[in-house]
């Protein structure tokens, strides 16, 4: 009898436990930004190249992506570093982004988290600055070519000024 209610009390702490954890983020395009990446193109119309690994983490539940450039600043390091990541904010049924970089931006601010719908093979965000400043950020994906176009952009008095055009090929 003892065993019994040993067998079932472990049963029921198995139960609780894999009820509390939450469940495994699943998203198919997502899916297709994971693994090592060379973006190639134009930021501020300079010629660029950067080194992106893309990885899920934290138990499936975001993308992270680790960009650093190929090019270099005075004292030898990276002209450009960020980290990245994507993830799925279920109660406004949208992507969230966190988008931390060398730049600064002035610290952790509303302006570095932007949220997106899906629009096909798409993800456009919109990173909202605290001075009402606006930047486009658009992720497509071509299954064709397995590549990824990124597209950013700034927005001044409701134009947009076009920010960057990269492509990102596998390594």
């Amino acid at each position: 009898m003892k065993r019994v209610l040993c067998f079932f009390a472990s049963l029921v702490l198995v139960s609780c436990s894999a009820s509390a954890q939450q469940a495994t983020f699943q998203d198919s395009l997502l899916d297709h930004l994971a693994g090592n990446w060379v973006l190639r193109g134009t930021i501020e119309g300079m010629e660029t190249t950067h080194d992106i690994a893309c990885a899920w983490v934290l138990g499936h539940q975001y993308v992270r992506f680790h960009e650093v450039s190929r090019e270099k600043d005075a004292a030898g390091r990276a002209a450009y570093e960020a980290i990245v990541f994507i993830g799925w904010d279920q109660p406004s049924g949208e992507y969230a982004c966190l988008w931390l970089d060398s730049t600064g931006g002035g610290g952790l601010s509303a302006q570095a988290i932007a949220h997106a719908k899906r629009g096909g093979n798409n993800i456009a965000f919109l990173f909202k600055g605290q001075d009402g400043s606006i930047f486009h950020t658009t992720f497509a994906y071509s299954r064709d070519t397995d590549t990824w176009q990124w597209l950013m952009d700034g927005e001044e008095g409701g134009k947009l000024q076009p920010f960057a055009r990269v492509r990102l090929t596998r390594e």
